[in-house]
């Protein structure tokens, strides 16, 4: 554990574009992000569901489905768990990342999401000799309202791959904490 992170104030309530994004300090979240080509160009999801069915879909190239780039992404999600988040639950799927965590002191949530997205993306690409963008710019991001929300986000993300038809159980899924529960 680095003992040198750099601490910053969180933002509360903002947007760079299309999806607003709340930060702030112990709040625990659920985050999804996605690969540049998971979605159609022109796709603007009526709601969170649809995006998510969308995804589902295994829109794009996939590049996650390859062990060794799940491999990457899990982790530079393990990578700083505990010093500037605490990982409750995560899946990668093949074109898209399901994460819950709680936000630490000082540690705002776009960055943290942005060293996610970095490092996999600069691993993922060496590689794979790839050149250029590999994830979306936004990502969503909602808050646990209660204890009851969580656990059911957890359910949600940790079955995800199941719900996608890609394996049979939750643990199944190489690729998510369920496997490791």
């Amino acid at each position: 554990m680095q003992a040198d992170v750099e601490r910053k104030p969180h933002l509360g309530w903002r947007s760079r574009g299309y999806l607003p994004h709340f930060d702030a300090a112990h709040v625990i979240q659920h985050i999804v992000f996605s690969l540049a080509d998971a979605m159609p160009p022109a796709f603007r999801a009526p709601s969170a569901m649809h995006a998510d069915r969308a995804l589902d879909r295994g829109h794009g190239s996939c590049l996650l489905r390859e062990p060794r780039c799940a491999a990457m992404v899990e982790d530079a999600l393990l990578r700083a768990d505990a010093e500037r988040y605490r990982l409750l639950a995560w899946c990668v799927m093949p074109n898209h990342v399901h994460v819950v965590a709680e936000q630490l002191e000082g540690c705002p949530l776009g960055d943290v999401v942005q060293a996610w997205k970095s490092t996999a993306a600069h691993e993922i690409n060496h590689a794979l000799g790839r050149k250029g963008r590999l994830w979306r710019r936004e990502y969503f991001d909602r808050f646990m309202r209660d204890d009851d929300h969580l656990s059911t986000t957890i359910a949600y993300v940790e079955n995800n791959p199941v719900a996608a038809g890609l394996v049979a159980a939750p643990a199944d899924w190489r690729w998510s904490s369920a496997r490791r529960r």
